[in-house]
């Protein structure tokens, strides 16, 4: 009986642990439902493709009564076949074994990749002007996957623009916003899942990120633009007269993967011409279990240019995000603008930062003590977290930084333990990219180099001094453009034989419109602050659509892979002093880091030759990775029979850029390019490769008699001597009277050759 008695306690906390399980294995949990393609059209209509939808629930799905919500959540039709459903663990189990079923996704949450940059751009507003000959993007439509918009900001005027395109099938979900709305600028508005759970009427901005994204691609012009009275100018986006489409699939920093292949697949069915996607995607899966590569995929087909962010994970190699070839994966880097200031030590060093709060006077006009928390090598005492009152109060703070989303906090910090200013520095891996945040409090963000002289300083003198001055905007700073450091980095996991990223744009620093937010409580009463800067590949991303958008403006027969062939083979290489470009380390930046090259619109719109690709290509492309038919057959939507077409490796593929894996042996790919220059032109092969390596191409040269004609070549590789361990990069450049066509050469390392 005493035993019985001894075994109670623990019978009642197994079956208490029993219950549990069963409640959670009868908890709903949302999913992507990915179907086989189906063979006739019945689905062409809303009600017949929610009825096919319905038909793979199982029965205790539908005939549930524990609650009230629906079960099926999205039905997709453009993008995917399949839809987002709530399902039990046992519900989904049973689904997985349906015939039809391919794949269940689970819920995920995908982070987003959180003035000056036309005219750094060379985006100018002359008569004669390219950008003034596209009409400012007039008549494309640029559909934008983000937080929302603040549809009466002043950049989302209407001044000038065309209604909306006959094609234009979208809708427009605002109603009554006071002083806003859809229109000729704003042509459609529509909220998703989570996102449209909201307090204010959807899908209304509740971030700040989707207004300044939208702004950066398309926002009309607005003079007099500034953040509290720094970047001072016109502000206006890429493509001022482009229209907008906005999907509001993400709240705050949340976006649901169910959501985003809803707007993907509302934005391909409402006709939209370029998709502008500032959201990371899956760190390096296989494109056929990466939901955002298969939408694309679609997206392509259906003649929509991509562009995608790279993601905010560098600058770690094989850290890229959206690393699909039908996708332009975006890189973030620098401009010539600061918004200055200077840290002045007691022993005269001086070392330059910068800062968007720029108050008037100094930090109290006088030197001030300057205190390191970290200097006995405490990790937390470094960066701030830990702060003694009595140590930092009145004095300098010297501050490591912790994340780019974390500055301001840490200044909040040194403020609310009394500290009069701080000095952020950044740490090694950080180098030279430095932030003009919104601080609380007189600062200065200054690089590793400077930082570690500051440290140093403080360590060796008994009683420190530092002087913050402000500067305000500084035009012409150098060297720029640059890398910046968090920008995501290749090899491309899921493939690593295409080069990403593909190309760099204005990523950090960046002006441009903005909505009230919770997310920055510090300007939460400042109604006055309708521009904000951000830095990220977020904002490098709408810079490239806006590009995207002006190229199809002129050349409105493009394929997405030649408007990217033409941002690729006409970017630069060397930043503004006439160098080649740097990483945030100041060291010349890799293909890895910047892609093809900083983007240069101007030469954009008149590339010369293009390399073109099609869905075709890019299937025989993917039956080379050896996903096998049924991987295939998911990212494309179609049956397809791998054995029965002609494979290619990544390197055959026809891309702007040449990733060759060189081992012993050398190799030899074909590449296609269009002529979309002059009738009548003649180009030549120039090669820039190390010594050690032997580029020939044949034929040297190209004679076109036409326009759209095409014309292939051999691209031949081989190591003069012994392999490079570190492998080489070069360029091959089509050389006309006119024109330079540029495509990168990589080598990799050997390591990621073999």
């Amino acid at each position: 009986m005493r035993t019985q008695k001894s075994l109670l306690p623990l019978l009642l906390l197994l079956s208490a642990a029993a219950l549990l399980a069963v409640a959670d294995a009868q908890e709903r949990k949302n999913y992507v439902v990915h179907l086989e393609p189906r063979d006739d059209d019945d689905s062409s209509s809303a009600g017949s493709l929610e009825e096919w939808h319905q038909s793979f629930l199982p029965e205790a799905t539908l005939d549930s009564a524990a609650d009230d919500a629906p079960r099926i959540i999205h039905s997709y039709s453009h993008v995917l076949t399949g839809f987002a459903a709530r399902l039990t663990d046992a519900e989904a189990e049973t689904l997985r074994s349906k015939e039809g079923c391919l794949r269940l996704y689970p819920e995920e949450f995908l982070p987003l990749a959180t003035t000056h940059s036309p005219g750094f751009l060379g985006l100018h507003m002359g008569k004669d002007g390219f950008w003034s000959r596209s009409g400012f993007g007039r008549g494309v439509v640029i559909g934008l996957l983000d937080t929302g918009i603040l549809p009466s900001h002043p950049s989302f005027n209407d001044a000038g623009l065309p209604p909306p395109p006959k094609k234009w099938k979208g809708t427009c979900q605002f109603r009554s916003i006071a002083g806003g709305g859809c229109s000729n600028k704003v042509i459609g508005a529509r909220a998703f899942g989570s996102a449209a759970i909201n307090n204010t009427a959807p899908p209304v901005d509740d971030a700040g990120h989707g207004t300044h994204t939208a702004s950066t691609a398309a926002g009309n012009f607005v003079q007099n633009a500034d953040v509290r009275g720094n970047a001072h100018g016109t502000a206006s986006g890429m493509a001022p007269h482009a229209h907008l489409a906005i999907y509001k699939v993400c709240t705050r920093s949340r976006c649901s993967i169910m959501d985003i292949v809803a707007g993907l697949d509302a934005a391909v069915k409402d006709g939209v011409d370029v998709l502008s996607f500032s959201i990371s995607a899956t760190d390096g899966a296989q494109f056929n279990y990466d939901l955002i590569a298969i939408a694309t995929f679609k997206a392509m087909e259906h003649g929509i240019f991509v562009s995608a962010a790279a993601g905010n994970d560098g600058p770690a190699a094989g850290s890229i995000t959206n690393g699909a070839p039908w996708m332009l994966t975006v890189a973030a880097g620098t401009m010539d603008r600061a918004i200055r200031t200077t840290v002045r030590l007691g022993n005269g060093q001086e070392f330059d930062g910068e800062s968007l709060f720029q108050p008037r006077n100094n930090t109290a006009g006088r030197p001030l003590p300057l205190v390191f928390p970290g200097r006995n090598g405490d990790p937390e005492a470094r960066d701030c977290s830990t702060l003694v009152e009595a140590e930092v109060s009145g004095k300098v703070v010297l501050c490591e930084s912790r994340s780019i989303t974390e500055h301001v906090e840490q200044g909040q910090m040194v403020s609310a333990y009394g500290g009069a200013g701080m000095i952020l520095m950044n740490k090694a891996a950080e180098g030279y990219t430095t932030f003009a945040d919104a601080h609380v409090l007189p600062a200065s963000h200054v690089s590793y180099a400077a930082g570690s002289k500051i440290a140093a300083y403080v360590k060796s003198t008994p009683k420190p001094t530092a002087t913050i001055t402000f500067r305000g905007t500084v035009m012409g700073s150098s060297p720029a453009p640059s890398v910046a450091f968090f920008s995501s980095r290749g090899p491309n996991k899921a493939s690593p034989g295409i080069l990403k990223p593909d190309i760099t744009g204005p990523g950090m620093n960046i002006l441009a419109a903005w909505a009230p937010s919770e997310m920055h409580p510090q300007f939460a009463d400042d109604v006055s602050l309708t521009f904000f800067m951000v830095s990220g590949t977020s904002m490098s991303t709408p810079h490239l659509s806006g590009i995207a958008a002006i190229i199809k403006s002129l050349h409105p027969s493009w394929s997405p892979a030649a408007i990217k062939s033409a941002i690729m083979t006409s970017s630069n290489t060397a930043d503004h002093a006439g160098v080649p470009i740097k990483d945030e380390q100041y060291r010349r930046a890799s293909f890895y880091s910047m892609g093809a090259g900083y983007v240069n619109p101007s030469r954009a719109v008149d590339p010369g030759l293009v390399y073109d690709l099609g869905a075709g290509e890019y299937v025989a492309y993917l039956c080379g990775l050896g996903i096998g038919d049924d991987g295939v057959k998911e990212i494309t939507g179609r049956r397809i029979a791998c054995a029965k077409l002609k494979a290619i490796t990544e390197a055959e593929l026809n891309y702007p850029s040449l990733v060759v894996k060189l081992l012993s042996h050398p190799i030899t790919v074909r590449r296609t390019v269009t002529n979309v220059g002059k009738a009548n032109s003649v180009y030549t092969a120039v090669v820039d490769m190390p010594k050690g390596v032997s580029v020939v191409v044949r034929p040297p040269m190209l004679r076109f008699t036409r326009v759209n004609e095409k014309q292939s070549f051999t691209v031949t590789v081989r190591w003069n001597g012994p392999p490079a361990v570190a492998g080489a990069e070069g360029n091959l450049k089509w050389v006309s009277s006119k024109h330079v066509v540029r495509s990168p050469i990589v080598i990799p390392p050997a390591k990621a050759a073999a």
